[in-house]
């Protein structure tokens, strides 16, 4: 089917109405990260049973108008790996989804082997979905025909293919279990502009406290310029580069420039700047210097020879129950839950389940052998 463009707040009027009588409608979101500076919503894709549409979000403020559609739970709302979609759904939209059913999801609870969208597609329905403007930048005006008919393909197929997840769900008894978290998936909100970005460059954990400072100076340093250029951080420059400015103590602009990986032309045009900024923290005494922060909740600390072996013996009843459920791992409980669980070592199944480290059908499926290994380990 030929996608329709909604470009003014008449079409989308006209949209939210339709909307709003369905059953049921398909998402997907496309931003603008991999290219500018801000991975804001460009454009939002909406199927039903008869029509796709495009709605150019960069043209027409599409939250006001389809809230009530998309905030409805009576409206079952067809996404694939919408984690990231919920939080621009609220820092972007203001919408916050319900009625969700994610195939990524169900497709993970059916224990497929491979879960993206175009080799389930491929698999259950025989589409091959191009991946030819996967990086493309969404923020560019006009879409050229091929990058709107790429993006109508993301939710043309997603209510055939839930069908499809949904009786093999049923089958397995396992739609609850799915049900469980489409709704924890629809409470996920934006969160990213809180986090220290040093947190976000590896290794910068093990930096000293100066080392750590001039690192977050470095990366105000590139926001700005990334920010002033509409482009994305890691088309300034990459993390690598400023962390070795960092460790190597670059103070001159003739090694800024010799610097693996550093842009030339920048060095010369924005390098005095920064450099300016690096020689203004090196002078000011430690105690004013911030360093790597610390986690907002204090873990336990590292575990005791008597907790890791706890831990391992329950990840072998947690790996033995995943092979039987055909189930990855992680799906059936992640490492970092488990390792919660050994450090509490609960010694029964009502303190198990007030831990809230599980699901519900986590606990239901997996708690009698946890609390049989902490039994045993006693």
């Amino acid at each position: 089917m030929t996608p329709k463009l909604v470009e003014n707040l008449s079409a989308l009027a006209d949209l939210a109405m339709e909307l709003s009588t369905e059953r049921w409608i398909s998402v997907d979101l496309e931003a603008a990260g991999f290219h500018r500076f801000s991975d804001r919503v460009c454009l939002l894709q909406v199927s039903t049973p008869s029509s796709t549409y495009l709605v150019d979000t960069l043209a027409v403020d599409a939250g006001d108008a389809l809230r009530p559609v998309l905030e409805d739970p009576d409206i079952r709302v067809f996404m694939h790996g919408a984690d990231f979609d919920m939080r621009l759904f609220d820092r972007d939209l203001n919408i916050h989804l319900q009625g969700l059913f994610d195939t990524q999801i169900a497709a993970t609870l059916t224990g497929e082997p491979a879960v993206g969208l175009a080799a389930l597609l491929k698999t259950h329905l025989g589409v091959s979905l191009s991946k030819k403007f996967q990086r493309a930048d969404w923020a560019q005006r006009p879409l050229p025909e091929g990058m709107l008919a790429y993006a109508a393909d993301d939710t043309q197929h997603l209510e055939t293919l839930a069908g499809i997840l949904t009786s093999r769900l049923e089958e397995l008894g396992r739609l609850p279990w799915a049900e469980t978290d489409f709704r924890l998936m629809e409470a996920i909100r934006w969160s990213g502009d809180a986090i220290d970005p040093v947190t976000r460059v590896k290794g910068a954990q093990y930096l000293e406290t100066l080392q750590v400072a001039l690192l977050r100076e470095c990366l105000a340093w590139r926001s700005e310029i990334a920010e002033r250029r509409d482009r994305a951080l890691f088309r300034i420059t990459a993390d690598a580069v400023l962390l070795a400015i960092t460790k190597g103590g670059i103070s001159n602009l003739a090694d800024l420039k010799a610097l693996q990986g550093m842009n030339e032309r920048l060095a010369g045009q924005s390098g005095p700047d920064l450099l300016s900024r690096l020689e203004k923290l090196r002078s000011l005494p430690e105690a004013e210097l911030q360093g790597y922060p610390k986690p907002t909740r204090e873990g336990p600390g590292r575990p005791t020879p008597e907790v890791e072996a706890r831990f391992e013996r329950l990840k072998t009843a947690r790996n033995a129950k995943a092979v039987e459920l055909g189930l990855d791992r992680g799906v059936l409980i992640s490492n970092a839950r488990l390792l919660a669980v050994a450090w509490e070592s609960p010694r029964t199944m009502d303190d198990l389940q007030a831990m809230g480290e599980l699901r519900d059908w986590q606990f239901e499926t997996l708690g009698d052998a946890l609390i049989q290994v902490l039994e045993e380990s006693t």
